[in-house]
Formats: C-alpha cells, structure tokens, sequence
C-alpha cells in the first residue's frame, strides 16, 4: 500500500468517515456509502458476500493489501473489511487504488 493511499485512508478515518466490523459494514452499504474495502486475504466467503453487497447496492469495491495492512492504516487491529462513507474521500481513494494497479 502506498503513502498516499495509506494517507488518504487515515485522513478518513480521523474525520469519521470509515466504518469497520462486517456487520456495521453491511448495514452502512444499505444506507449508502462511497467504497468497500475487501483486504486481499481476507476469507472467500466475505470476499463473495461484500462483492454481491457492493453489486447490488451499485457500491465501487476494491481489493487492496492484507487485513494487517487494512488494521495498521486506520490505527486498529487487522480488518478484512473497511467502508469508505464519505464519497469524495471515495473517489480520491478509488484515484490513488486505480492508479498503483
């Protein structure tokens, strides 16, 4: 992961606009949100869960860097799963994933 992404994720996190634990995450793409965040290792079966929440409900997914990496970023434990609420914070988020693949 690099700097301006971990940068980007970490303003995020400081302003409350992340939203982490599966079940909080599910209920926050109902409600609206800006990005998933699906950590590379994480389990297929979330992986498959989030991706068909994220389809469904027309949310923007990606997989990046592993739940140690999601967790260290946002100043947490390892997280397999994080929400981007914000859609601005979103689309510089998408920017920066999109541009180091």
């Amino acid at each position: 992961m690099n700097k301006d992404l971990a940068s980007y994720i970490g303003f995020a996190m400081k302003s409350g606009n992340i939203i982490t634990g599966e079940d909080l995450c599910k209920k926050q793409i109902k409600k609206g949100a800006g990005l998933v965040i699906v950590a590379t290792d994480a389990s297929a079966n979330t992986q498959k869960v989030f991706n068909d929440k994220a389809t469904f409900y027309k949310v923007p997914i990606r997989y990046i860097g592993t739940k140690e990496e999601l967790g260290h970023v946002i100043g947490k434990m390892s997280r397999a799963v994080i929400v981007i609420k914000d859609r601005n914070f979103a689309t510089k988020i998408i920017d920066c994933i999109d541009r180091e693949n």
